[in-house]
């Protein structure tokens, strides 16, 4: 697990997957004064989305901070179907590009938050500063012995080992 304490960024970044906790603990950091804005990346749709049935992660992300007070100029939905957390970091690239931003902060969970930083340290390299923070790294404790936890790690280091391979 990865978990620095969070530092003053340009940006916080809420990747894909489990807005339920990375928008909450975006709100938070972004009233904590540790950056201006939110960089809410867009992942793939998913069918239920593309029928109007469901919304997608990055309207659910967005809606989430509104009601948190997080001033809409403050949200920056970027990317279009993005598919992985690498994705997600080129994106990233390309808007510390565009914007001369050095510096971000990505709340994350705790299992997550190692494949995280080495794909973005990755695709960012030295020059940027990178703060990784973990969501309610308590849930680390005897993983092992809770489903949902055990399930996770499992899920990361097949992930990791993917990565490694791939990037």
């Amino acid at each position: 697990m990865v978990n620095s304490p969070p530092a003053k960024s340009d940006a916080i970044v809420v990747l894909g997957g489990d807005p339920n906790s990375r928008a909450f603990e975006a709100a938070k950091l972004y009233h904590a004064g540790w950056a201006p804005r939110i960089l809410v990346m867009s992942p793939k749709l998913r069918a239920t989305d593309s029928l109007g049935i469901t919304i997608s992660q990055a309207e659910l992300t967005r809606r989430i901070l509104l009601s948190n007070a997080v001033p809409e100029a403050a949200i920056q939905i970027r990317g279009t179907e993005l598919t992985s957390t690498f994705s997600e970091a080129l994106i990233a690239q390309a808007w510390l590009r565009e914007t001369g931003g050095d510096s971000l902060l990505i709340p994350t969970g705790p299992f997550h938050s190692r494949r995280v930083r080495w794909v973005f340290r990755r695709t960012l390299g030295p020059t940027t500063r990178l703060t990784v923070t973990s969501i309610h790294p308590e849930t680390c404790d005897q993983w092992w012995q809770h489903e949902e936890s055990l399930i996770d790690f499992a899920n990361e280091i097949i992930k990791f080992a993917y990565y490694l391979a791939k990037y």
